[in-house]
């Protein structure tokens, strides 16, 4: 079983050192940038843009769907 030498023991340590203050020193320096308020949200985020328009896909998709239906129910033909 091979010992750990001097150098790679300082290695170990010194890494374990960085990953503990490297983060710490982030915190510190997002914490001085968020001290400005938040900006104001915007006037329209475009969810109700985005729900009438999905209402009007889902309203096409039911009228196709009826149509279709019926073109079925009426042919001559049985394909399902």
């Amino acid at each position: 079983m091979a010992a750990w030498c001097p150098v790679g023991l300082v290695a170990v340590a010194l890494l374990l050192l960085v990953g503990i203050a490297m983060p710490a020193s982030f915190a510190a320096a997002a914490a001085h940038t968020q001290a400005q308020p938040p900006a104001p949200p915007p006037a329209s985020d475009g969810t109700s843009i985005d729900q009438g328009i999905a209402y009007v896909l889902m309203l096409v998709a039911l009228v196709l769907t009826y149509l279709i239906h019926q073109l079925d129910a009426t042919s001559p033909y049985k394909l399902f």
